[in-house]
Order: structure tokens, then sequence, then C-alpha cells
């Protein structure tokens, strides 16, 4: 049996913008994972008629309602009363959870509070989900067909909540097992992919494929249903196949995080080096690698040349070459990646320079226009890259550096750099 779930945050701060609703994705991605339809989020203010009439609706058009915020000790944290109330439950005492609580606030040397008591009440023969990176303890509960799980508001709670105690609920509902295999494409956007498998998409069922598009990549996730995993497995392994055939290396990881998580496993298993020369990109790839662990291992450093007198005097870019062919230019960018390469005394080197906008640059260059190189022993190669001014500044910089490090993947694994 399939479940579709509704999602409803609660607080007024999420109305006014003043935080991001990261809750949403982070439950939407998860859910989908197990094979959950999520058709409806819903965001609600702290108010209590319209946080009932929120969920009475979901009760209607959803079997799994997952509520986030609300559950704190403050005179406004009113999701366990209201949906206590909504499905006809009394609030009771969980004794576990107070004590949990208290040992909380010894460990962090801060008194605790009378109102925080108020957390420990859970609705009456609800599954409790004791909190162990924050107070507010969460819970789940069926009534009439509809499971209910409240989970804390604030991201980090609620993602271990999410993960630790709310999956293993969830997995109980299907029978058998749900397995979801992700494999992330660089090179094609949405569309085009979408394009490609529409007709696939369409007629199948189990396993189902879907696209999700992220910054400059698309992620293909195949999920499906078995008696057990193997059997599960039994049904990815042919579609992962034949998407493999279907667009070759454009595929870079399966189940992967990032380019650069990718990219820093070859040059690790390598025992070879990276260093960057950045201009538009404005140590934004220096950033991407650094954010990873154990990166040190690999990556040397960083210059970013944002001027050129940076780029003469530190990358040893010729003057005259800046001067004939301007600092966005294929040149430059080869002689940056070389001379990040002998500066920083690395295997590889990347160098980005162009125009991330929002404006063409004094030689007239169109927003969007990238110049990547790789410097690499015996080759420099260079992909120049024409994304337009609807990618915003910030994107264009983004699939700059994602460039670079597919470049560097595909150096690394013995594939030639894909068409210019």
């Amino acid at each position: 049996m399939s479940h579709s779930a509704e999602l409803i945050a609660v607080g007024t701060e999420l109305l006014l913008g003043e935080i991001a609703n990261t809750d949403a994705q982070m439950l939407s991605q998860g859910l989908s994972a197990l094979g959950i339809n999520v058709y409806y989020h819903t965001v609600v203010g702290d108010n209590p008629q319209r946080l009932r009439a929120a969920v009475e609706l979901a009760r209607t058009r959803a079997d799994v309602i997952i509520t986030t915020g609300g559950l704190g000790p403050t005179c406004d944290d009113l999701t366990k009363n209201i949906l206590a109330e909504c499905f006809g439950r009394k609030l009771v005492y969980n004794a576990e959870a107070a004590a949990r609580m208290e040992d909380f606030f010894r460990r962090i040397g801060r008194p605790m509070t009378e109102n925080n008591y108020q957390q420990a009440y859970v609705p009456e023969g609800a599954e409790v989900f004791q909190n162990d990176w924050g107070t507010a303890p969460g819970c789940a509960f069926e009534e009439g067909g509809v499971h209910v799980l409240m989970l804390p508001g604030p991201p980090g709670e609620c993602r271990a909540m999410f993960r630790h105690r709310a999956v293993p609920y969830l997995r109980r509902l299907s029978q058998g097992v749900i397995l979801s295999r992700s494999l992330r494409l660089f090179g094609l956007g949405e569309s085009a992919v979408e394009a490609e498998l529409r007709d696939e998409m369409n007629a199948m069922t189990n396993p189902t494929l879907a696209p999700y598009a992220k910054i400059g990549e698309v992620e293909l996730r195949i999920t499906a249903r078995g008696a057990d995993e193997a059997a599960a497995q039994a049904l990815i392994a042919p579609v992962e196949e034949e998407l493999r055939e279907r667009f070759g290396s454009l595929i870079y990881g399966a189940d992967v995080d990032s380019l650069e998580q990718v990219l820093l496993e070859l040059l690790r298993d390598r025992g070879l080096t990276l260093g960057t020369a950045e201009s538009c990109t404005g140590g934004l790839t220096a950033k991407r690698m650094t954010d990873l662990a154990g990166s040190s291992a690999v990556f040397r450093g960083g210059v970013v040349s944002y001027t050129n007198e940076v780029k003469r005097d530190v990358l040893g870019v010729p003057q005259d070459l800046l001067d004939r062919e301007g600092a966005v230019s294929e040149p430059v960018a080869r002689a940056m990646a070389e001379g990040a390469r002998r500066v920083l005394g690395c295997d590889l080197a990347l160098s980005f320079t162009g125009v991330a906008g929002p404006d063409r640059d004094d030689r007239g260059n169109e927003v969007g226009l990238v110049y990547v190189a790789l410097a690499a022993p015996g080759e420099t190669r260079v992909r120049v890259l024409r994304n337009g001014p609807t990618r915003g500044r910030s994107g264009v910089r983004h699939i700059a550096a994602s460039h670079g490090f597919d470049m560097a993947r595909r150096w690394l694994t013995g594939l030639p750099d894909r068409d210019k």
C-alpha cells in the first residue's frame, strides 16, 4: 500500500519570512526515499483556530500527517494540544521525557524552568519519540486510518528525530522493504533528462523513477518495493544499468552527495593534490572543497586572483597577454591554471575567469561567459561556458565551479572532456 503525506509547519516566524522552512525540504526528500508521496505542504502560524482548520483539512486528503514546530515550552507552542483535540485524545504525562529534559538541563548547566514540563505531555497512546538532540519529545499515533507524527521545529533536532525516530515508524507502515538508489548527472538539465525518460517514467509502477533538479545537475532516484532488500535491489538493478548505458559518463556517481565529494575521493585514491586560481568565482571552488571533511589531504590551497595585478604578480600571467586578450579569455584561463599549479605545487589546478554579472565587462563580454581551465601533467584543458544572465550571479559561479570539478573528475578517470 502506498501512502500520501501532508507536511504542516507550525510557526508565525515562517509566515513572516524570518526563517526558511528547511524542515519541509528535508522531510520531502526523506519521505520520497521511503516511497511516501508528499502532495501538500502547509505553513500555519501560532494560532489555534487556523492550526485546527489545517489539521482537519489535511486528514481528508492524506493518511500521513507530519507536523514540525510548536512543541516547545512557551504559551504559543500549541501543536500537541490541537492535534490531540482534533483526534479525540487527551494529553498524558511522560515521565521518561521529563527525566530526559532534567538531565539535559543539568548537562548544560542551566536551571530548568517549570514551563518546560509541559513538553513532557503527549497524546494518550502515542509512541513517544524521545529527543536526544534537544528537549521537546516528538510522538506518533494512528487514528481512523491516519498516522500523525509530531517533530520539533529546530532543523538540527528535526533532522535527527526524523532519521532516528520517524523513519523506523514509517517503515513499519509498508509491507516489505522500500529501497532507493540515486544517480547524479552533470551535463544535462532537468528538462532534457525528463524529455529523454518521460515515457519510461510514466509507464513505471515498481520500481519508480523520478528526476530532481539541482543547481546545474540532476538527480535520478529509483525507488522499489520488495518482499526483502534483495528483492527490491533486484528491481532497481536493471533500471540503473539501462540509465548508465543511456547517459554514460554524465553519471558521476550513485548515492553520492556532490561532485566535489567524488573528486576528493578520486584524488585521495590516487595520491594527488588540487589547487585553484579563481577570479569570477571568488573562492567558491576552494570553499566547496574545504567544506568536506578530509579535504586537507588533497587540497593544497587557492588564489583568489580577482584583479589583473594578482593574476600577473602572483600567478605569473604575462601582462601583454592580459592587455591583448583580456582577463576573460581562454589564453588567460590557461595561464592562470598553469600558474596556480606551479605556485601551489599541486598535481592538478583549476582556474576560473569570466563575467558573473549583473553587467557585461569592459570588453563587452556577456554575463555568464566563463572560461574554466584544468592544468594537469602534460596538458591543459579549457571549457567555455555560456550560462546567460538568467542564472544570476550566484548561479553562474556555482555552475562554473561544478564544471571545474567535472573536468578534474574526467581527467582522473581517463575520460575525454565533454564537447565545449
